[in-house]
C-alpha cells in the first residue's frame, strides 16, 4: 500500500485539492483543503436558513469552490464522512435483531436508502459534476481526524463520543504526526450520545438539536434521579465504558427515542413541546447531566492510562458538552485538551477531507504543540 501511496503522489498536481462533504443526517457541510490547509468551510444551514439541513451541501461547496478559484474539475479527491454500506448494515441487522417490531420504522426508512444513501457516489458525482475518486473514510475516523489533524499536538490521544456512525458510538485512540488510530469502541445500540438525546426528547426538546438546552437546564434542578439512572437505565463500568438497559428506550425500533418504562421510571410522561419546563424536567436534566460527566471523566481516565499521551483531542457531538470538558480539564487528567469546534457532523466533512490527505495520500502533517490549524473556525463566508 506503501509504494501505491506513493505512486499516487507522483502524478498528484502541485496544488492537490480536496473537498470533505457531510450529508444525509444532520448538520450537512463541505470543507476544502489545499496541500492539507484548510481554506474554507461552511454548514449547508448558512445558506439555507433551515436548522440543521441535511440535504447534500450543494451551497456549501460551492462557497468553497468559489473560495478557491476553482471548479470541480480541479479536484483531486473528494471525501465523504462515513460509509454508507456499513451504516446501512447497521439498520438491517438492527431491525432483524428486533423484527417484527420496528416494521413501520423500517418501511419508512428503507426508501430513502433504496432510491438515494446506497447510491452516493453516483449521487456526489452528479451534483459536482466529478468523476474521480471518492474516499469514504468511517464516521469515528472522521471525527478523529477533525479532532487531531488541526490540533497544535504532534502525538495525543483521542477520544469520540456521539450517537452512532456506522456502528461506533464512542472511540478511542492515538495520532502520532500523521498517523492516527483507533484502538477500542462502543458500539451501537449502547451509546452516550443517545441516552442524552433520550433525556433531550423526554425534557421536550429537539433530538440533535436541543441537547445543549439539556446542558442549559441542568443547573436549575437536583441530582434525584442520579441513582435511578445508574441502576436502571446505564451500567457504568470503572473504565467508562457502559452498557444501556434497552427495556427502556426506543429508538432501535420507532420513531421516538423512548417508551412507557421510561416514563413510568420518572413519573410523568415526556414534557410536550412548548409548555412550561417542570420541576421533573430540571431534575432530570441535572441527574443525566452527572452521570454523563461521571462517563467522560472516566473515559478519559481510561484513555490516558491506556496510551500514556499527556495531550487529548475531543470531537463528536458529546464533545460539544462543553461542562463535561470542563470537567475532565480540571480533573488534571491530561496536561493539555484540543476540542474540534465543529465537534457534531459538520467537522466530519473537516475530518473526511484531512484523513484523505493524511491518511489515504500518507502526506505529511506540520505540528508546533503552539499554534493550531483551525484558523480560529473563521472558515465560512466573512
Amino acid at each position: 500500500m506503501a509504494a501505491g501511496l506513493k505512486g499516487q503522489y507522483l502524478f498528484m498536481k502541485p496544488d492537490s485539492f480536496i473537498l470533505g462533504i457531510s450529508a444525509f443526517y444532520h448538520d450537512s457541510a463541505a470543507c476544502l483543503i489545499k496541500n492539507g490547509e484548510i481554506i474554507a468551510a461552511a454548514q449547508e444551514e448558512r445558506f439555507t436558513r433551515k436548522k440543521h439541513d441535511d440535504a447534500f451541501p450543494s451551497h456549501a461547496v460551492r462557497y468553497c469552490l468559489e473560495t478557491a478559484g476553482i471548479a470541480a474539475a480541479d479536484l483531486a479527491y473528494v471525501a465523504f464522512y462515513d460509509k454508507p454500506f456499513l451504516k446501512f448494515e447497521r439498520l438491517l441487522l438492527t431491525y432483524l435483531a428486533y423484527a417484527p417490531w420496528g416494521l413501520k420504522s423500517f418501511l419508512a426508512s428503507m426508501p430513502v436508502w433504496l432510491k438515494q444513501k446506497l447510491y452516493l457516489k453516483d449521487l456526489i458525482c452528479r451534483e459536482l459534476g466529478y468523476d474521480k475518486e471518492i474516499v469514504f473514510p468511517e464516521h469515528h475516523e472522521s471525527h478523529a481526524a477533525s479532532a487531531f489533524y488541526p490540533s497544535p499536538f504532534t502525538e495525543a490521544a483521542i477520544l469520540t463520543m456521539d450517537g452512532v456512525g456506522e456502528w461506533a458510538t464512542t472511540s478511542f485512540g492515538v495520532g502520532k504526526g500523521n498517523s492516527l488510530e483507533l484502538l477500542a469502541d462502543i458500539r451501537f445500540p449502547h451509546s452516550l450520545g443517545l441516552l442524552y438525546s433520550a433525556f433531550t426528547y423526554y425534557a421536550g426538546f429537539r433530538v440533535n438539536s436541543g441537547e445543549y438546552k439539556l446542558m442549559g437546564l441542568a443547573p436549575y434542578g437536583r441530582p434525584r434521579f442520579v441513582e435511578a439512572i445508574k441502576k436502571e437505565l446505564v451500567d457504568i463500568k470503572p473504565d467508562g465504558s457502559f452498557k444501556l438497559n434497552m427495556k427502556y428506550f426506543n429508538y432501535c425500533v420507532g420513531f421516538t427515542m423512548i417508551n412507557y418504562h421510561f416514563h413510568q421510571l420518572f413519573g410523568a410522561p415526556p414534557r410536550q413541546p412548548e409548555t412550561p419546563i417542570r420541576p421533573v424536567d430540571m431534575d432530570v436534566a441535572h441527574s443525566i447531566q452527572k452521570v454523563t460527566e461521571e462517563i467522560m471523566v472516566k473515559m478519559a481516565r481510561h484513555v490516558q492510562a491506556v496510551t500514556g499521551m499527556k495531550n487529548l483531542c475531543l470531537a463528536g457531538g458529546v464533545a460539544l458538552n462543553c461542562v463535561g470538558n470542563g470537567k475532565i480539564l480540571q480533573s488534571g487528567i491530561f496536561d493539555r485538551i484540543w476540542i474540534q469546534p465543529a465537534s457534531g457532523d459538520a467537522g466530519g466533512a473537516l475530518g473526511a477531507a484531512l484523513f484523505a490527505w493524511h491518511r489515504f495520500l500518507n502526506q505529511p502533517r506540520q505540528a508546533d504543540n503552539q499554534q493550531d490549524r483551525q484558523k480560529g473556525s473563521y472558515l465560512g463566508p466573512a
